[in-house]
């Protein structure tokens, strides 16, 4: 097993190209040709991480934050970045950051916050656009099912909910075959007619290269005629934050109570309280509060997220509860889903949790 055989799955859960401008997301230490020992799982790439992979015989830490966000100019071992730098390169210990990438899917940490809340009716609070691109491809008649199913199979054609989504029309294409080629219908010289559908799907951006080698490996021609497009639809299964319903409304005492249980959190800071049932929940696991006003468009009851700072709470305006649950505690079980997806997928595989407990902060009960 190579380390790029992991990495390589990590990208169909969570293409790197979804990660945000500011990330880091990625192979970010060691080669993807390493033979991969065993992968140990943290929030944090920290150095007691990398000792801990270390002594487990783990040589790929899969982490959900970077360790390096920006360029080291010097790696000496004069902060904890630099130290656990060292620590991995000397130690062929390979690290990967699947961070806002995984954020940005609707079925990565928001989703699994999601999970332990209860929620249901999910979608994402702020979609992304831009994410989308749609296939057109003239092909013969006869040909038209064949090269659909192959482009279906390639992860062409979903709409939110519905999958195997296409249009085509029926038309008349012509050409002629010069000489050097070889073509599958009519004579070189001769202008030819033929009954073609021109065939249109939707795809995901990050998957154009998969779609067009299913188109090239489909189709009869040997030269293609076809158009790819991007487009500025709305993309629902991608973008910021989280937005459902909790099946049974409770009171906002008792979510916060729940809150706290749930995620293990002794303070939770909010805005002033209500008084009305919690019915629908807005959540952004680590630093979300640039989408209050967006959870407050929603009908949003309450908003959980992270690191909110003391002018952010404002902008809650009353009309709903913010509340700040802290970072790590908003993402700690990332961990889990990421364990659960890899030991899905390996299940010959070691794949170990971290022991080392990385929350930098501390909660005094005076």
């Amino acid at each position: 097993m190579k380390v790029q055989d992991i990495t390589s799955f990590l990208e169909t859960l969570a293409p790197s190209v979804l990660q945000e401008d500011y990330d880091n997301a990625g192979l970010i230490i060691g080669s993807p040709s390493m033979e991969c020992t065993g992968i140990l799982v943290s929030l944090d790439a920290t150095p007691e991480v990398i000792r801990e992979a270390i002594s487990k015989k783990c040589n790929l830490v899969v982490a959900h934050h970077p360790i390096v966000f920006r360029g080291l100019k010097k790696i000496n071992g004069k902060n904890y970045v630099e130290e656990a730098v060292m620590a991995a390169i000397k130690n062929d210990i390979a690290v990967y950051a699947i961070h806002t990438n995984l954020d940005n899917i609707i079925h990565g940490v928001n989703g699994k916050i999601a999970d332990l809340l209860g929620l249901v009716n999910r979608r994402v609070l702020a979609p992304g656009s831009g994410r989308l691109k749609k296939l057109a491809v003239y092909v013969p008649v006869a040909h038209r099912d064949t090269l659909m199913d192959a482009l279906f199979a390639a992860g062409a054609g979903h709409i939110g909910r519905y999958s195997e989504c296409s249009f085509s029309v029926e038309g008349t294409g012509t050409f002629l075959a010069g000489e050097g080629t070889d073509p599958f219908v009519g004579e070189k010289g001769k202008r030819h007619t033929e009954s073609e559908n021109r065939l249109e799907v939707i795809f995901p951006s990050w998957l154009q290269g998969r779609v067009m080698a299913a188109m090239q490996s489909s189709h009869p021609y040997e030269e293609i005629a076809y158009e790819v497009y991007s487009l500025d639809n709305q993309y629902n299964e991608i973008g910021s934050g989280l937005i459902g319903d909790l099946p049974v409304p409770v009171s906002e005492t008792e979510m916060l109570q729940n809150l706290s249980q749930v995620f293990r959190v002794p303070v939770i800071r909010h805005t002033v309280l209500k008084n009305k049932q919690v019915s629908r929940v807005a959540l952004c696991g680590g630093a979300g509060s640039f989408l209050t006003r967006t959870a407050i468009a929603a009908g949003a009851d309450m908003f959980i997220t992270a690191d909110v700072k003391y002018h952010e709470f404002f902008d809650a305006e009353g009309r709903l509860v913010l509340a700040d649950i802290g970072h790590f505690e908003s993402e700690q079980f990332t961990t889990d889903l990421l364990i659960d997806q890899l030991s899905r997928n390996f299940p010959n595989f070691a794949v170990l949790k971290t022991g080392v407990h990385t929350n930098p902060v501390m909660y005094f009960k005076g």
